[in-house]
């Protein structure tokens, strides 16, 4: 595979609202990518920190409609509730969540590991719980799912360990909403490239390998 075949997803992965209560592949082929991308995906120091909960069909729905909605409603101004239910509404819409923890206990292990480093490594777990979310959205979009990331945490916290026996430990760091899209999303713009978000020195462009 060469660099065009893999920047392709990279490109075509975008944000999708509109999702319906379905799926474009088997429960058991979302379990696979998702084994796929957990085992996988790279992390600081090889701490594979990272910790996903997959909640598909009802149980996703129970999610959204009885822990988010009521989350969300006892801390929303009166005034904003019709719109924050609506938007809820649509993701409870669609066919599964998956949230991305990260487990403290390997942080500190790492910490007192290498001391010398030990600031850095919270950090660092947050961008090894970044590269989960971003491959698995950009896999799931492969599959024909559309996706968009939500992040209800910590308001949710407590109450998404109980009811699935997550560890209270976990820091909860976002939550994946998917299902087979209903619509298509925008167009999407983009800033300057070259010379404000790249910057490149050295080398040899223009000449033929």
């Amino acid at each position: 595979m060469g660099a065009e075949q893999l920047l392709q997803p990279f490109q075509s992965r975008r944000t999708f609202y509109a999702l319906e209560a379905s799926s474009t592949i088997s429960d058991d082929k979302i379990n696979e990518i998702v084994h796929a991308v957990v085992k996988h995906t790279p992390s600081s120091f090889n701490s594979q920190s990272t910790r996903v909960l997959v909640l598909l069909a009802d149980e996703h729905k129970k999610l959204w409609e009885e822990i988010v909605k009521p989350a969300v409603k006892a801390v929303a101004p009166p005034e904003a509730w019709e719109g924050s239910e609506k938007k809820l509404t649509g993701f409870a819409n669609a066919y599964g969540s998956v949230l991305f923890y990260e487990d403290p206990q390997d942080v500190s292990n790492l910490q007192q590991k290498f001391p010398l480093y030990s600031d850095k490594f919270p950090q660092w777990s947050e961008h090894t719980n970044a590269m989960h979310q971003y491959a698995l959205w950009t896999a799931f979009e492969q599959e024909g799912l559309g996706a968009n990331l939500q992040h209800y945490n910590p308001l949710i916290d407590e109450k998404v360990a109980s009811t699935w026996g997550i560890p209270k430990t976990w820091s909860l760091k976002g939550q994946l909403v998917f299902g087979k899209p209903a619509s298509q999303p925008g167009e999407k713009s983009f800033k300057p490239i070259e010379g404000e978000r790249l910057f490149v020195y050295g080398g040899k462009f223009g000449q033929k390998k």
